[in-house]
């Protein structure tokens, strides 16, 4: 198996890509392309005295997209891009994979044009793994769509039950939908409307509604949301961990007696930071694309990459897609099912404010 790599890509590239590259080759029995400028990834590998490595290969790709690049214009101007040249080579059948830390705009636009979606996938949707007070969860949608429908939310709902189950072995992973209330009338329009439809579906153990408070309780194990609202959630998030690891800092270094305390506590810090950093996760799948695309944070270091490497490896293997693929097929028939009721009862309540309507005016 090849696993295409964009060296080019993240805040900290090439070399924390390099890096990440050789130490994914330690725990993986693949191949690793790094997609990029040829002449300095050489000059990286060979500073790693990696030059050469048999399960190291390179595909030259002169431009690069920058994290400010406008996605649709990156995508028309920048043919030869490391992103356009390491998802040409999956739809081509040169990579099983695709791995990138860098414009996650550009990288979800342009997998969409080049890969296309799977059968039944109408908005590919970002799957991102977050910490619990039980186990690790997944948020799905994390900004892939800001405009969403009720039967997108299902998509998400299935794909991310699926790899729920496959990737992170949860028998029968708990489905929650992100909204203001944990009762089942609270919520907009979109939310409401996705509730009856996640209800009815037979494939997923739908737990009802999650509140933002409850969101780190470990009460489901997939929170369904729209891309806006995903995004929002973990952007303010990751805002509010770099807060505490500010304050926690500050406390740490501003005395004697918090030095002291540090150094007792140096152990369970290190087990806190393992449980929250995105690093020890790799990166986040966009899933219901054709073919693997696994999009890592902007500053991602070299284990953060082999993770992230790691992720891509374990999806192929366990043949994700395809499964995703199965179970949209049960779901597109509940959906269809319950829009056509839904048009029905719509038609009844015009119907029936129309006699109101006639009866008033009598």
């Amino acid at each position: 198996m090849r696993i295409a790599l964009d060296a080019m890509g993240g805040d900290y590239a090439p070399s924390e890509v390099v890096k990440g590259a050789i130490e994914a080759l330690k725990e993986v029995d693949h191949k690793i392309i790094l997609v990029g400028d040829r002449e300095i990834i050489s000059q990286e590998l060979e500073k790693l005295d990696a030059k050469g490595q048999e399960r190291i290969l390179i595909k030259h790709a002169p431009e690069v997209v920058k994290m400010d690049d406008i996605p649709s214009v990156a995508l028309r101007r920048k043919k030869n891009s490391s992103i356009r040249v390491g998802l040409e080579l999956v739809k081509n059948g040169g990579a099983r994979a695709f791995v990138s830390a860098g414009n996650t705009g550009a990288i979800m636009l342009t997998a969409k044009v080049v890969l296309g979606t799977l059968e039944g996938v109408s908005r590919p949707a970002i799957a991102v793994t977050l910490p619990s007070r039980k186990d690790p969860f997944i948020l799905i949608d994390a900004g892939a769509n800001v405009d969403s429908r009720p039967e997108h939310l299902v998509e998400f709902a299935v794909m991310g039950h699926i790899y729920s189950k496959v990737i992170m072995d949860k028998e029968n992973p708990k489905v929650g939908l992100l909204s203001i209330g944990e009762e089942d009338y609270k919520g907009n329009g979109l939310t409401k409307n996705a509730f009856a439809l996640l209800r009815a579906l037979p494939q997923i153990n739908f737990v009802g509604n999650v509140e933002g408070k409850e969101l780190y309780n470990g009460i489901a194990d997939v929170v369904v949301c729209d891309g806006f609202v995903g995004n929002l959630a973990l952007k303010i998030s990751e805002s509010a961990s770099s807060l505490m690891n500010f304050f926690l800092k500050h406390i740490f270094e501003k005395s004697l007696k918090g030095k002291l305390a540090f150094l007792l506590l140096k152990k369970d810090l290190d087990w806190l930071k393992k449980r929250v950093d995105y690093r020890e996760l790799g990166g986040a799948p966009l899933l219901g694309v054709k073919g693997i695309c696994i999009i890592c944070h902007g500053s991602s270091n070299a284990k953060a990459i082999a993770n992230a490497v790691k992720v891509a490896v374990e999806m192929a293997e366990k043949q994700l897609n395809e499964k995703i693929e199965m179970n949209l097929a049960v779901a597109l028939d509940v959906v269809g099912h319950g829009k056509s009721i839904w048009k029905q009862l719509k038609g009844k309540i015009v119907q029936f404010k129309s006699l109101r309507e006639e009866e008033t005016e009598e």
